[in-house]
């Protein structure tokens, strides 16, 4: 006999609420569509079919979906605006990395990040951006106000192709499409090749922005866990075996949080699993400036096949000039200019200029070898305060800003983000990397924004609390 709706507990109508509300919010219960009917609900939530009844009832009352006697619930109003958040399961705030992303980026000066991802202001090429400034004030009207040309600035694509040769890159500046940031590029290559519902390899831990931006595309991100010398083989080609992605996003040098190198050996046996699963491969390579030698590309090796090469300076010239690229194959350019004009018309030509005149001064050079020998010192000191505290690296990279470091056994990253939270110490627990959620005990630690005593300090009264 069906349970009476005061038979059962009260979060049961809630989660159906939320469920309903999860998918409104997530547009995929868009405005006068009808939700599925009171018994599909039932058995798709685990509840009785009056319970869904009270929660539609309750929907209906607060104006969200309405009924039509005889049809059902239908969805009211205009479409709900896209809410991340509101997509997939509730997280703790702690692991959540657009959290992590807002408390970074609107944090005061009093704040301390090592958990965020850019290097402190003062360590980036600022004599160069004010030379390149001083220039462009004289410059024409043209230079100052106009738009950019669809494919971006000539001289900072011919620069751009110069650079990728030097990484064994392959790419006329014809190939190379600018965009407002690597952000960016990478989102104008997820418009151009997904599809909702596709599948998309990431690496597990991977930078957690990736994990959102697949959000916002309505794809489906499969794991495949990353070893010292990049994804693991056996778990790469299971997952392309069971699952059929659509294309594998990562980085190959300098991983985004380990610290890890492609070695050449996997980056090889990837591209040909790649080319036995028609499979597409994102390269996000926007820390190249900070290798000590170049590591392995699979661009390189692959010649712009069936990889995509995206770059951008903002974690070494400046974060406030917003400038990414694109290197792809030529029979792409077309249609990703066309997905550039429509959704950013003609992109930021004054950032192109700044970046173009910056990069080609000869100070720069300079100045990234002054931040690689900073970097090299950061990551020793770090490590070394780390280890009282019983905080480990995953391992010792080579190059980069970044340490994934293991917490002593049972401590968990996300409460002692909280906790270090109430000293004004922004974090990055590890389960944010993670799409498993299998990182509970490890922390990335940005090694530039880590050298304040205080940063230990309040790690060390919370590791004791």
């Amino acid at each position: 006999m069906e349970r009476r709706s005061g038979d059962e507990a009260p979060t049961r109508i809630a989660a159906v609420m939320a469920t309903v509300r999860a998918r409104i919010a997530g547009r995929s219960l868009a405005s006068g569509e009808r939700l599925p009917s009171v018994r599909a609900q039932a058995r798709a939530s685990g509840v009785s079919v009056s319970t869904v009844v009270e929660a539609y009832e309750r929907l209906a009352a607060e104006g969200a979906i309405r009924s039509r006697p005889g049809s059902g619930f239908f969805v009211c109003g205009p479409s709900a605006p896209l809410s991340l958040a509101a997509i997939g399961p509730k997280l703790d705030r702690a692991v959540d990395p657009l959290w992590i992303s807002r408390q970074s980026l609107e944090a005061g000066a009093d704040v301390l990040k090592p958990g965020c991802g850019w290097l402190p202001a003062t360590w980036m090429f600022e004599a160069g951006l004010r030379k390149a400034l001083r220039a462009l004030a004289r410059a024409d009207a043209t230079q100052l106000a106009d738009y950019g040309t669809p494919l971006g600035l000539p001289s900072l694509r011919a620069v751009l192709a110069r650079r990728l040769q030097s990484h064994g890159v392959e790419a006329s500046a014809d190939q190379i499409l600018l965009a407002d940031s690597g952000t960016q590029a990478i989102d104008l290559v997820f418009r151009f090749l997904l599809e909702p519902g596709n599948v998309v390899l990431v690496d597990d831990p991977c930078y957690f922005n990736f994990h959102a931006l697949l959000k916002a595309h309505r794809v489906r991100a499969v794991g495949v866990p990353y070893t010292p010398q990049g994804p693991d083989l056996a778990a790469f080609a299971a997952a392309l075996g069971e699952h059929r992605p659509r294309l594998y996003v990562t980085n190959s040098a300098i991983h985004n949080p380990t610290g890890a190198v492609l070695s050449p050996l996997v980056a090889h046996r990837v591209l040909k699993l790649a080319e036995a699963h028609d499979l597409t491969i994102v390269e996000d390579d926007i820390f190249a400036d900070f290798e000590e030698a170049p590591a392995p590309r699979l661009s390189a090796f692959d010649g712009l096949q069936r990889v995509v090469h995206i770059g951008s300076f903002s974690k070494t010239l400046s974060a406030s000039v917003r400038c990414g690229f694109v290197a792809v194959r030529p029979d792409w350019v077309e249609g990703l200019v066309d997905l550039k004009i429509a959704t950013s018309f003609g992109g930021g030509r004054l950032a192109a200029e700044i970046l173009a005149l910056a990069l080609t001064d000869g100070g720069y050079r300079r100045h990234m070898e002054t931040v690689r020998a900073r970097l090299a010192a950061a990551r020793e000191e770090v490590v070394r305060r780390l280890a009282p505290l019983g905080i480990e690296p995953w391992l010792r990279p080579q190059a980069g800003m970044f340490l994934w470091c293991r917490l002593p056994e049972g401590v968990d990253a996300a409460a002692l983000a909280q906790r270090c939270l109430a000293e004004r110490v922004v974090l990055a627990p590890g389960n944010a990397f993670s799409l498993a959620r299998n990182a509970a005990g490890f922390l990335r630690f940005n090694v530039a924004q880590s050298l304040d005593p205080r940063v230990f300090e309040a790690l060390g009264r919370a590791l004791r609390g």
